[in-house]
């Protein structure tokens, strides 16, 4: 099981098709902070939508080094539990909570959010922040969120889909993307209501041209140190490249809140 969910982490955050590269990604990533969703996004949607003076909590899942859980915690003052399969990211999260003065509002754990899933509940909000299919399928991934949010309570997910003329051949990066309509048929079928959606240009961080250049400086810096492993870190560098492109030229990217109904 750990390393099915290994797998799906190192598909999911890099394209990987080996779990070899997964100690690997703190320090290929060692020069963003936001690894996925762009915290303003979801402040913005979180604000508009979420009834601050209830006192919310909110569960961050796959939170990366924790860029949302702090920046939402800072600036809404709301509780947020982040939780990351990864030590080097939580670890990190609690650092940034410290240095923002929020680390009373902010809680960590180092955790397979599969397993965090059936236990975690009574949430107002989840936030799921461009983690793939880590959690399985679209409607797998839809009725694991639903679970940990209480009646009435929101999933902020990050997403990206094929346009409407678009086409998966097209697509460079691996991933199966879904198109606009059968996401929304998936929100209807798993009693979801879709409350806004938030178009965007995907992560301003990873997926940018001076993004690439710092994962290529840092893949350069490994295959010196472990020239053994040369053809995996190029793959990595690949796979990122593909999705920047993917991103600018192929799919459309979202942020959706979604109410449980």
């Amino acid at each position: 099981m750990k390393k099915e969910i290994e797998e799906k982490l190192a598909c999911s955050l890099t394209g990987a098709k080996t779990t070899e590269i997964i100690p690997f990604l703190p320090y290929l990533l060692q020069d963003f902070w936001e690894l996925g969703s762009d915290p303003a996004i979801m402040i913005e949607l979180i604000e508009r939508h979420i009834n601050l003076s209830k006192k919310p909590r909110i569960l961050d899942l796959a939170c990366g080094k924790g860029a949302v859980s702090v920046k939402v915690a800072q600036k809404l003052r709301v509780k947020v539990k982040g939780i990351d399969l990864i030590p080097e990211f939580v670890e990190f999260a609690e650092q940034k909570a410290k240095e923002f003065k929020v680390d009373d509002l902010c809680e960590f754990e180092i955790s397979d959010i599969n397993e965090a899933v059936k236990t975690e509940t009574g949430y107002d909000c989840v936030v799921f922040g461009a983690v793939g299919n880590v959690l399985g399928s679209p409607a797998e991934t839809l009725a694991k969120l639903k679970a940990t949010i209480r009646g009435g309570g929101y999933i902020l997910m990050d997403e990206a889909y094929l346009p409407f003329s678009g086409n998966q051949e097209d697509i460079k990066y691996d991933y199966e993307y879904l198109t606009e309509r059968q996401w929304k048929d998936s929100f209807k079928e798993a009693s979801l209501e879709l409350i806004e959606s938030d178009f965007h240009e995907g992560s301003a961080n990873l997926n940018s041209e001076s993004g690439i250049a710092a994962i290529t400086a840092r893949a350069s810096e490994l295959i010196e140190k472990h020239p053994d492993k040369k053809d995996m870190f190029e793959g990595f560098v690949r796979n990122q490249q593909n999705e920047y492109y993917d991103i600018e030229n192929n799919l459309v990217c979202v942020t959706w809140l979604l109410k449980k109904l």
